[in-house]
């Protein structure tokens, strides 16, 4: 997708250009320490296991900033405007996600142009872990 896309470069249909890693714990740990949320499930398996959990689980705005991730990478230059997540499951440390999404809607109205998404995060295989929705604002050439 060129730098300088306008809305009219984006049709219904469009997919997200697909994010694809692995949340280490590492990641996930360093993740919650840096936001404030020191919660055992999200430090190490250990703790976690001792709240009932099977492992180490990423906190929720940990997706929801790889939705933000996407969106950034995808529409470059663009305002998000907002952002919604379903928690379906918990999302392990130490394996394999997807991240992805599609354009839905777009409209322009007297506040701008916008671009309507359902976002997922998914297993490797293809479980979605997370849901969501985002709205784009696309400025005007």
């Amino acid at each position: 997708m060129p730098e300088s896309a306008s809305f009219d470069h984006f049709d219904v249909g469009y997919e997200l250009p697909v994010l694809q890693l692995t949340l280490t714990s590492e990641q996930v740990r360093r993740y919650a320490c840096a936001v404030g949320v020191r919660v055992g499930r999200f430090l190490s398996d250990e703790a976690a296991r001792q709240e009932g959990l099977p492992g180490q689980i990423a906190p929720g705005n940990m997706s929801m900033a790889l939705f933000s991730r996407l969106i950034g990478v995808a529409f470059p230059g663009m305002t998000l405007q907002r952002l919604s997540a379903t928690f379906r499951v918990p999302v392990p440390a130490n394996h394999a996600v997807t991240v992805r999404g599609v354009v839905t809607e777009k409209h322009a109205s007297d506040q701008g142009n916008f671009l309507e998404c359902d976002l997922v995060l998914e297993s490797a295989e293809g479980e979605p872990w997370v849901t969501g929705t985002a709205s784009v604002y696309v400025p005007s050439p």
